[in-house]
């Protein structure tokens, strides 16, 4: 088969073994993710979905959160990891939001990309989910089930895979497939032991057992 062909069937794959393609960071407005998304940076949506909750509570705003001293927002999200640098980009972030945005999160690359904190990970990510625009998050397990299934070839570079899979999936499919990616990084073919490849969905048209 060809790539083409090949990412179908991965697509295809995927959406029968994980039905239901959600993003692992808890949210219920666009604003709240932005601000998870920049905490779950080399820390797990697990820890953040731990930490937001009173993040949330004691700032229940993005003019809140823009108002806020950068000390007291640190304590709160040190338990993430990088906590001064987290807490200067979300409360830079959420001053960008209120005084250029009028506290809206914004639906295009362009503006996502001037708020301090988000790259295209991110606004990726915000764009799929918030507001249903086609978008392709290339987080770890993107890139390495990317490159371990075939879609790509021994590219780790985030702006290019995202680029290459653009070119192969379908803009309806592409945020839906980088969701069930984690599902499936997670659960089978994980990166920290060998992938369980007898029980992978993927296997008959893997790269990695042709």
């Amino acid at each position: 088969m060809d790539l083409r062909e090949r990412t179908m069937h991965v697509i295809e794959s995927l959406k029968q073994e994980y039905p239901l393609a959600l993003c692992t960071l808890d949210h219920d407005q666009a604003w709240k993710l932005l601000v998870s998304v920049r905490l779950a940076a080399q820390c797990t949506d697990e820890r953040v979905n731990q930490i937001t909750p009173g993040l949330f509570s004691a700032y229940p705003s993005p003019q809140a959160l823009a108002r806020a001293e950068e000390d007291d927002l640190e304590r709160i999200v040190r338990p993430c990891g990088l906590g001064r640098s987290k807490a200067r980009d979300i409360r830079g972030c959420m001053q960008r939001l209120v005084d250029v945005f009028d506290g809206r999160v914004p639906d295009t690359m362009e503006e996502l990309l001037s708020l301090p904190g988000v790259g295209r990970k991110s606004a990726n990510l915000i764009l799929g989910d918030i507001f249903g625009k086609p978008a392709i998050v290339t987080d770890t397990h993107c890139i390495r089930l990317s490159n371990r299934i075939g879609l790509v070839k021994n590219e780790r570079d985030p702006a290019k895979v995202e680029r290459e899979l653009r070119a192969l999936v379908p803009p309806e499919e592409g945020n839906d497939l980088c969701h069930r990616f984690v599902l499936h990084g997670r659960r089978i073919c994980t990166a920290r032991k060998n992938p369980d490849c007898l029980r992978c969905c993927l296997k008959n048209f893997c790269e990695r057992n042709l």
